[in-house]
């Protein structure tokens, strides 16, 4: 008798799972572990190398939920709800929100496209990003521009948005983003940003643009689009800059041959009004503008074995504002290097090295995943580690 009620339990299962097999929702994760060695980082009074156990060198630690339902006539219900957090200590990043990486829903069309509302990417995270170091799929964040001034790492993300992506039109591909300030004053804190990608056989380009007003002094309880304090919160080297203005543009191409895939990447980031400045540099009350040029390249020796490396050149400008001795035009090279073994689809171990020299009066070194600015203008990072995914 037992095990006939075991099987009529489970014919009820089965029953229960094809009536609702139009609607889904997975569990899924990402875990990144690693041992790093700074040689040159500040630490209170002193400096001095660094070896430290990390989480998230390359791809930040993240579980989530991804779920859809079929409404029928090609429209499916679409949700996200995604975690980051610290692997080694199990505390949560981006501000210690729950769902901090994204948290949306929205509804996708078969024939006009996708529109979710929610914390989300913008659009040059979305198209401009996957040709760059700091793809998910390459270096990421040890691969981030000086102090991520561009967001390809995404260090700040859209709180209130609304995200319009269009379908595939041979190969063309567009999408539009506004993130409201939920204020009475309408114009603080809001952004908008729009892109496209285009694929034609082995090329791939893609443009994009990003705009935030007034991110100045928001903090994770700001109503706005944005949490200029998040990447300090996230323990990276992400710019943490307010501004009465931001504006970013982005453009990049990738082309494919064999097992080799080469790119260029160019952003301009542009600040006016700013109120802050991360590094150890003190406070600047002027305007900031960074020209980011970047060459990579990625070549698989086995299915099992690749190989990466990127150089980028960033032209800084500083204005003089109310603190002087800070107003240069700053020069930053970098240079990134990386070997990934997979033992399987889920499973890899990985080894890092970025070297970055800056040249100014009074500006060091700091490289995005660091821990900390360097004492000089010349700072060494290599890391090994391991990457799971579920």
């Amino acid at each position: 008798m037992k095990k006939i009620a075991v099987v009529l339990a489970l014919s009820g299962a089965l029953v229960a799972f094809s009536v609702n097999a139009q609607s889904s929702v997975t569990l899924y994760g990402l875990i990144d572990a690693g041992l790093m060695y700074t040689n040159n980082v500040v630490k209170g009074a002193t400096s001095g190398s660094l070896f430290q156990a990390t989480s998230g060198d390359i791809n930040g630690s993240r579980w989530g939920l991804r779920g859809g339902e079929d409404l029928g006539g090609g429209l499916k219900a679409i949700f996200v709800l995604e975690s980051g957090f610290s692997v080694q200590n199990g505390r949560l990043a981006q501000d210690g929100r729950e769902f901090g990486r994204q948290a949306y829903v929205g509804v996708s069309s078969t024939q006009f496209g996708t529109v979710t509302l929610g914390r989300q990417y913008d659009l040059l995270v979305d198209f401009v990003e996957p040709l760059a170091g700091t793809a998910g799929t390459f270096g990421d964040a040890g691969f981030a521009h000086p102090f991520d001034n561009d967001n390809l790492d995404h260090s700040v993300r859209m709180n209130n948005a609304v995200k319009y992506t269009s379908i595939d039109y041979g190969g063309l591909k567009f999408g539009g983003l506004y993130a409201f300030s939920n204020s009475t004053d309408f114009a603080i804190n809001r952004a908008y940003s729009v892109g496209a990608s285009y694929a034609f056989g082995p090329l791939n380009f893609a443009a994009g643009y990003l705009q935030i007003n007034g991110s100045a002094g928001t903090t994770a309880t700001s109503p706005g689009a944005v949490d200029v304090n998040e990447s300090a919160a996230n323990g990276t080297g992400g710019f943490q800059l307010g501004a009465d203005i931001q504006r970013t543009f982005g453009a990049g191409l990738n082309y494919t041959f064999g097992p080799a895939v080469i790119g260029f990447v160019y952003t301009h980031s542009q600040f006016q009004g700013t109120t802050s400045f991360s590094q150890s540099n003190g406070n600047n009350s002027g305007t900031m503008r960074f020209d980011n040029f970047e060459l990579n390249g990625k070549y698989a020796l086995t299915p099992a074995l690749g190989l990466g490396i990127a150089y980028t050149y960033t032209d800084g400008h500083v204005g003089n504002g109310s603190n002087t001795p800070y107003g240069s035009d700053p020069k930053w090279h970098q240079v990134n290097l990386q070997t990934v073994y997979s033992f399987s689809k889920r499973t890899d171990v990985y080894a890092e090295a970025m070297y970055q020299h800056v040249i100014g009066h009074n500006y060091v070194a700091f490289v995005n995943t660091a821990g900390g600015a360097a004492s000089t203008a010349n700072q060494v990072v290599a890391t090994v580690g391991l990457r799971t995914r579920f």
